[in-house]
């Protein structure tokens, strides 16, 4: 998995996992006595659509709140990377680059870290996230 499917996994899943504990609460008591409960979890974890209209600033925002704050991930793809406990090292970035095919300005310049994260809020939306345009920049 690359660092954009990292990034989709923490922010889609996060939401899914709320939803999921809720489900666990219920089955909890069954899970004790029945080893086949693990299972379909699984399962559900893999669904492609799943994730679909998962709102990315309500869980970036959620995320940043159980944190202290999260810094400026609205528009900085290293407190984005930060708050997603993810790499946010130079290399990462350039990797992360690569992988969005997003080629502006100098490695780990101003230009291409603004660039980058438009670049992965809109990869976002295009995956099934709702972004609101506050974080489109």
């Amino acid at each position: 998995m690359g660092i954009f499917g990292s990034i989709m996994d923490k922010i889609f899943h996060h939401s899914a996992a709320a939803t999921t504990t809720s489900d666990n609460t219920a089955a909890a008591p069954q899970a004790g006595g029945a080893a086949p409960a693990p299972t379909p979890t699984p399962a559900a974890t893999p669904e492609p659509a799943a994730p679909s209209n998962v709102d990315v600033g309500a869980v970036l925002s959620e995320m940043a709140s159980m944190k202290g704050g999260g810094g400026n991930y609205q528009s900085s793809i290293v407190d984005l990377l930060k708050l997603l406990d993810l790499d946010s090292s130079l290399a990462a970035r350039k990797e992360l680059a690569n992988e969005l095919n997003v080629h502006t300005g100098e490695d780990g310049s101003a230009e291409e870290n603004i660039a980058l994260h438009k670049a992965v809020m809109d990869k976002l939306a295009e995956n099934g996230g709702v972004v609101p345009d506050s974080l489109r920049n």
